[in-house]
């Protein structure tokens, strides 16, 4: 597992559980997924896959979140 995954909750220096920091988290999370893809024999439309990376990250944020 990369470790963009396994650092999502994790103080990333910036400060622990602060926003900046896990929105950070989330973008390299799905810039990893969007990377793993790209590599995939069928490939990807970089530029889509790109338009949907805030949206990709709030899902990421979102599934993150304790309710």
């Amino acid at each position: 597992m990369s470790d963009n995954f396994k650092n999502l909750l994790k103080d990333t220096g910036l400060s622990q559980g602060s926003n900046t920091a896990r929105r950070e988290a989330a973008v390299t999370a799905a810039l990893t997924l969007i990377s793993s893809k790209a590599e995939s024999p069928e490939g990807i439309n970089l530029e889509y896959e790109l338009g949907k990376l805030s949206s990709y990250a709030d899902k990421i944020q979102a599934a993150l979140k304790v309710e």
